[in-house]
């Protein structure tokens, strides 16, 4: 017997981009790639505990979303912002075994300008 069940589903995070950078990578990959990694960044939203084969962590608070597909690996570099908002930076496809040092570092960057963007937003005396 087939049962359409809906879960109804309380979002425990907040998911954001910083730079550009992610949209473009998804502007690179086909519907049903997008669509897998939209399915990673849900379980980002809606789950307390993440299964370790969806999430890395990488150094100094950078993350990783591990998504397979179609025998493609792509990763997403993304950080945990007040705990309960989750930044976005880069994303690419990885056709190593070890994650580029390369793609590590842009994100490391990245997060670096976002916390100095955020620094510079909080001191601005028009917030």
């Amino acid at each position: 017997m087939y049962y359409n069940i809906i879960y109804l589903c309380t979002m425990l995070r907040k998911i954001t981009t910083y730079g550009g950078y992610y949209d473009a990578f998804m502007e690179t990959l086909t519907p049903k790639e997008q669509e897998k990694i939209e399915y990673g960044l849900m379980l980002l939203e809606i789950q307390d505990k993440i299964p370790a084969k969806f999430i890395g962590h990488i150094k100094d608070g950078l993350f990783e979303l591990r998504i397979g597909y179609n025998g493609n690996i792509y990763r997403v570099f993304f950080i945990f912002d007040a705990g309960k908002i989750v930044v976005l930076f880069n994303g690419f496809q990885k056709k190593t075994q070890k994650t580029p040092s390369n793609e590590i570092e842009k994100a490391i960057k990245l997060k670096e300008e976002y916390y100095a963007d955020k620094r510079a937003h909080e001191q601005s005396p028009n917030r």
